[in-house]
């Protein structure tokens, strides 16, 4: 009998030979019915892997990474068999098809250019594929044997993978019906199981990715468990589409993107607004957390960043000048900087912690094909900060930037989850530093009862990180906090301060951002809040509307008083008929909409009507204040 050990820690004994999905039957029935896939020993496998030893099985169901990834990538083969099918005389050949994140693609080579009907005609083809229930099934063949398979089938691109592996390789395949695919597995055990799936566009692609190569069609697609499931995510792809932040931009006046600076984006007054309150929150808050603020140069001499590790580690993305015939760079990060301003002048046990905060402006050079809006610049604002502590205050630290992050997301209807990356390839620094750092960031996490998700090698290059990914207003997560322990650039920069003992001691650092970015952070509340921002973001919080010429003075002598107080607001003076300005000041998302006539002028009074209402509500104008006064100091996300 061999020994399986349980995700849970128990111990069940089944007969060596036993396949996984038998096994699981023994377990639950009704569990049975909702796995798709399993880790053996770590690995993801079919349900037709049969155990031949002691092993540490754990059973994934849709809501795992790896159930989902199973079932999606089973989706592609159900796409390239029925292009397979449809499209016989096209001389198709087959390139690859992964499951991704939400989905998955197939890439393409035929001679017809598929349309949206196309997809449609496809869509319904796999549906048939589907109803027919075929079993997938796994076989091994010699390097050999599988080269002359797929030759003598005409695919060209499977083919050429299998010559990249080694002579002594035993390809694997997946078979279903007429359709054997070139494939590592795993699947789901047949299409039957892949009950919802939707194909939602084409593009192209080229061959591994090189534009020295054919461009392929890349067909896209996204399945589910459930159906429901499906239509809810269709539905938040159909909401995003209408909160795209680059459409809102330009629609709200925020920013723009130019030819003359591709990545480098353009801020105009109404996008300033909504940055500076930004900031001038960032500040507010930081003030009671007791951090500092500080500025360091755009460009620092290349000795810097050699010293830092960016030169071997990141140089790839950085801008490079001379000056005086010397080396400098623009600076990607604000961390070299801060060490320079901590070694400014000594330091004792009595200065720490020590929180130095910047709004630090950084370049990094991005590929022109991975930009997009806001989100993937070449220039943006870190929030940054870099906390220089004693070794028995890491933990309360962690602690206390935790609650600074709580209170600023809270602040802006944001939700979260944390994840914990571990070492990357590419680190600097002994086994040691990293695993004390890393149990450092853990042992916090686990004192706080926060749970979290473990990003194996995702950390930086100088020590592990807890990253904070928010949840908007329609389900969409987004990575923007980070926490980044390091006990490596204090070495570097011999840091020092020191102790009760009068010797000296090596401070650990930390490195941490709320934001993220400014411009990210910009562009993810356009998104959050479809471009209706709370009032005390909102680059326009009031708009004045008079009826007529004669009530033209009220509206200004209104403005001037609000103004005056601090409000941004502005009179809509043109000679337009007062519904339709009312429907334009909708239209711009304005938060409280004031129409001003004779009563209004008389009892010194306006006729409010909030963003997304209907009804309009007659005010005394410095009631109105009040309560616009109210929303504003609160930073209540309601109108």
């Amino acid at each position: 009998m061999l020994k399986i050990t349980m995700k849970d820690g128990s111990v069940r004994e089944v007969e060596q030979g036993t396949s996984i999905l038998d096994f699981v039957k023994q377990v639950s029935n009704s569990l049975a019915k909702k796995v798709l896939a399993a880790k053996v020993n770590g690995e993801t496998k079919d349900l037709t892997t049969v155990l031949r030893e002691d092993a540490a099985v754990e059973f994934l169901t849709f809501e795992d990474a790896d159930g989902r990834w199973a079932l999606r990538h089973t989706a592609s083969h159900i796409l390239a068999q029925a292009v397979k099918r449809l499209y016989k005389e096209q001389n198709v050949q087959l390139a690859i098809g992964p499951a991704i994140e939400n989905g998955f693609y197939y890439d393409i080579d035929m001679d017809k250019q598929l349309t949206e009907q196309d997809l449609a005609d496809i869509e319904k083809e796999m549906k048939k594929i589907v109803k027919e229930n075929l079993k997938l099934e796994r076989s091994e063949m010699l390097r050999a044997e599988a080269l002359k398979f797929f030759e003598e089938k005409g695919e060209g691109y499977k083919v050429e993978l299998i010559n990249d592996l080694p002579e002594d390789a035993v390809i694997s395949l997946y078979t279903q019906g007429e359709f054997t695919d070139l494939c590592a597995g795993p699947h789901v055990l047949s299409t039957g199981k892949v009950k919802a799936f939707k194909l939602q566009s084409v593009a192209g692609a080229y061959w591994r990715g090189s534009e020295k190569n054919k461009m392929l069609q890349r067909i896209y697609g996204t399945a589910f468990e459930k159906q429901e499931e499906l239509n809810e995510y269709l539905h938040m792809l159909e909401e995003a589409a209408k909160r795209d932040h680059r459409k809102l931009g330009k629609e709200l006046d925020i920013f723009s993107l130019h030819e003359e600076g591709p990545g480098f984006p353009f801020f105009h007054p109404n996008g300033m607004v909504i940055r500076n309150e930004l900031i001038n929150y960032w500040r507010e808050v930081h003030r009671r957390y007791g951090y500092q603020e500080i500025k360091t140069p755009l460009i620092m001499n290349r000795k810097l960043w050699e010293q830092s590790g960016h030169w071997d580690h990141y140089k790839e993305n950085m801008y490079f000048t001379q000056i005086d015939e010397e080396d400098y760079a623009v600076k990607p990060m604000n961390c070299p900087g801060g060490m320079l301003v901590y070694n400014s002048h000594p330091h004792s046990y009595r200065d720490l912690p020590l929180r130095l905060g910047e709004l630090g402006l950084v370049h990094r050079h991005e590929l022109s094909g991975a930009l997009h809006g806001l989100f993937r610049v070449r220039n943006f604002t870190q929030d940054d900060a870099h906390i220089f502590m004693m070794p028995s205050q890491v933990e309360g630290e962690i602690q206390k930037t935790i609650d600074l992050f709580d209170e600023v997301y809270k602040t802006f209807g944001l939700t979260y989850t944390a994840e914990l990356s571990t070492r990357p390839e590419n680190s600097m620094g002994s086994d040691e530093i990293w695993e004390m750092a890393t149990n450092a960031l853990r042992n916090a996490l686990e004192h706080r009862g926060l749970n979290y998700v473990v990003n194996e090698g995702d950390g930086a290059f100088y020590g592990p990180k807890i990253d904070f990914h928010l949840r908007d207003s329609i389900g969409r997560t987004w990575q923007c906090g980070t926490i980044q322990l390091d006990m490596l650039l204090p070495e570097k920069f011999d840091l020092t301060y020191v102790g009760e003992d009068g010797a000296k001691h090596r401070p650990v650092m930390v490195h941490r951002v709320v934001y993220g970015s400014i411009e990210r952070f910009i562009g993810i509340l356009i998104e959050n809040y479809a471009g209706a921002f709370p009032v005390w973001l909102a680059p326009v919080q009031i708009r004045i509307l008079p009826i007529t010429d004669k009530h033209m003075d009220y509206a200004y002598e209104l403005k001037r008083k609000m103004f005056d107080l601090g409000l941004r607001v502005e009179v809509d003076d043109r000679n337009e008929k007062t519904g339709y300005k009312i429907r334009e000041s909708q239209v711009k998302k304005t938060p409280y909409t004031l129409v001003v006539g004779d009563q209004e002028m008389e009892n010194h009074t306006a006729a409010v009507r909030k963003y997304g209402e209907k009804d309009s509500e007659v005010m005394d104008v410095d009631a109105f204040i009040a309560y616009v006064q109210g929303k504003i100091e609160s930073k209540e996300e309601k109108y």
